[in-house]
């Protein structure tokens, strides 16, 4: 019954004039939208390589493109990858996907993603498709220092590997660096209420930092789980970086304070975790640099609430709240 009620729901969809019906690549030999393709372009290229439509059926390409336009937050694009995820279209079929990928469309107002939760519903076990997640860390051994980080794009994270050593310290120091994503997430779970921070807020962070690699070094030396610089280190009382429990109390700690400085403005608090808080004062919102700009669309498209409660005793609230910000975008 279920999955006649997703073909209904499917053929409703098109029949309503509600899909793209058209394209502005006429020829056959038109295979590549152009760099400068809108989203929507990009949707509509992308349902004819899923449906054939004047060329050669590829779902693997219709899945690129569906997914560079996904990554703008494209609510139709984001349906349309859930749809593939949710059937088995060219990818092995994945409910949790197509589930995170429907509630992203949704939550924008898509109707008919809408309707899908009703069969695909939103879990805690619901994630992102690999494509919409960040890049992994750049492996390079460490031979006793760091720092040689060869040639490497600017945003690059660098996944440091350590020489084995002797160590006595207790099992969570020891094992940390590897453990496991499910046991980071526990571990984010239990911590977060005590900084009054949404767990799925710092799981974004994670995410978005360093894709769960607890070893991770940015050519800035951002460090672990969160993130973090050896100042904003030093400053919540972070001795051992890449210890996952004492790394996320850490990125909690700052994102607390964050919150507070910013009144709950989660847009605000994602720019100034990329860009450090006096970037954001200086520009009265979002600084305009593309890097921080691509890195709060990232949190946003993962943990979807404008606004965060704050402990308003922690620090007294930027000069840009009191007075009103600019714009953010």
């Amino acid at each position: 019954m279920g999955k006649l009620f997703q073909s209904l729901v499917l053929i409703a969809y098109f029949w309503s004039g509600t899909a793209f019906s058209s394209t502005p690549w006429d020829t056959p030999d038109a295979s590549h939208a152009p760099l400068s393709a809108s989203p929507s372009e990009l949707v509509r290229i992308a349902g004819r390589y899923e449906n054939a439509e004047g060329v050669a059926r590829d779902p693997g390409k219709a899945l690129d493109l569906y997914c560079e336009a996904a990554r703008h937050d494209f609510a139709e694009a984001q349906f349309r990858l859930g749809w593939m995820y949710a059937n088995g279209r060219g990818v092995l079929k994945d409910e949790a996907v197509a589930s995170a990928l429907f509630k992203l469309a949704a939550d924008q107002g898509h109707e008919y993603a809408a309707r899908m939760l009703r069969f695909v519903p939103s879990t805690r076990s619901a994630r992102l498709p690999i494509c919409l997640l960040p890049d992994p860390p750049v492996e390079i051994a460490m031979n006793g220092v760091a720092g040689e980080y060869g040639s490497l794009n600017p945003g690059d994270r660098v996944l440091l590997i350590a020489p084995q050593v002797a160590s006595d310290e207790p099992a969570e120091a020891i094992e940390g660096p590897s453990a496991p994503r499910n046991e980071i997430e526990q571990l984010v779970y239990r911590l977060a209420p005590l900084y009054a921070v949404d767990p799925k807020l710092a799981l974004a962070v994670i995410s978005v930092e360093s894709a769960f690699n607890a070893s991770a070094v940015s050519p800035k030396n951002a460090q672990g789980l969160m993130q973090l610089i050896p100042e904003t280190a030093e400053r919540f009382g972070v001795k051992k970086v890449f210890v996952p429990a004492e790394n996320i109390r850490g990125g909690l700690a700052y994102l607390r304070w964050l919150l507070a400085f910013f009144q709950g403005d989660v847009t605000l608090v994602a720019a100034a975790y990329n860009a450090g808080e006096r970037a954001v004062e200086r520009y009265r919102g979002i600084p305009p640099y593309p890097e921080t700009r691509n890195y709060v669309r990232k949190i946003s498209s993962l943990y979807r609430r404008a606004n965060h409660p704050y402990q308003s005793e922690v620090v007294e609230p930027s000069a840009i709240m009191r007075q009103g910000r600019g714009g953010s975008g």
